[in-house]
């Protein structure tokens, strides 16, 4: 069964430097970190801060193609990680249909901020994320584990 999850916020890994997403499940407050690009990082920053941009960015263009092909976005998916890599589907209802594209999981949230649709992940997801290899540095998975459950809100970057 998918269990629903929010942004928490983003921030910096400290060892390698790369953005991490914060999702956060909705009913028990588990966390799950998806380390994603620069590039996404900043298109989920921007919009949870709302910030305006003079022109549209990737993922407002995707939001305005849906809104005039009169398509919704359902939800977002996280749905398989291999290889320590997140997959992702959007799940559109189009003309009355539903239609599910495959997404990285940074684009995934992305758009789900954009367009106010709920973000999910699903049990496999959540049970294989417990034993990632969490960082480049071969960290041991609990102590990573206690290491985000103790994350003081004013250490990540965007809080929501």
């Amino acid at each position: 069964m998918d269990k629903e999850f929010k942004i928490k916020g983003l921030m910096m890994d400290p060892l390698t430097n790369s953005p991490i997403v914060i999702l956060q499940d909705v009913q028990d407050g588990a966390l799950l970190p998806i380390w994603v690009g620069i590039f996404e990082a900043n298109a989920i920053a921007l919009q949870i801060e709302r910030v305006d941009t003079p022109r549209p960015m990737t993922h407002d263009l995707l939001k305005n193609v849906l809104m005039q092909l009169n398509a919704e976005v359902e939800k977002v998916v996280v749905s398989d990680l291999r290889d320590n890599t997140f997959y992702a589907l959007i799940h559109l209802r189009l003309n009355g249909e539903s239609v599910t594209i495959d997404s990285r999981p940074s684009d995934a949230i992305a758009l789900a901020l954009r367009t106010d649709s709920p973000i999910f992940v699903t049990e496999s997801v959540i049970n294989s994320s417990r034993n990632l290899a969490l960082t480049k540095e071969k960290l041991d998975p609990e102590d990573v584990r206690k290491w985000l459950e103790n994350l003081n809100p004013d250490e990540l970057g965007y809080k929501m």
